[in-house]
């Protein structure tokens, strides 16, 4: 069986609740539920998920319903949220080894790697950054 934590990033919660026509994260979250897998991301997931539903309203993409909406739909999902300060550290040392160029990211493969989870995102860039530092990086494509 699969370790039983799935860290997943701000991106693909953007997704699941933007896009209802992006099947694969939704199929991918149901069977994870099914295999009894517990969702986990940094306590930072909403200041991304909601700084990200702003900004397509404001873009003009989405109107302030459907980005009200979406914003509740993600605050309903079963997600396990971490933010101690070790967790603060630990992102702080793998943003400096691996050069990256903010901490945000650092702060989902410090908690994957605490968790032995693996790290399901959409962002390409971050994959490739951090392959080989968690157990399993999951590059989600859209459908």
């Amino acid at each position: 069986m699969p370790n039983s934590w799935i860290c997943i990033d701000a991106n693909l919660v953007v997704r699941l609740v933007i896009d209802a026509g992006d099947t694969t994260i939704i199929e991918l979250v149901e069977r994870s539920k099914e295999e009894g897998r517990r969702l986990a991301a940094p306590g930072l997931l909403y200041y991304e998920v909601t700084n990200a539903l702003y900004q397509y309203q404001r873009h003009g993409y989405f109107g302030e319903e459907t980005v009200r909406l979406a914003l509740i739909a993600a605050q309903s999902l079963p997600l396990e949220l971490f933010g101690d300060g070790d967790l603060h550290s630990a992102a702080l040392r793998l943003a400096q080894q691996l050069s990256l160029p903010a901490i945000y990211d650092a702060h989902y493969l410090a908690l994957a790697k605490r968790l032995d989870a693996e790290l399901w995102t959409a962002d390409r860039r971050l994959a490739r950054a951090v392959q080989g530092e968690v157990r399993a990086v999951r590059l989600v494509q859209g459908d």
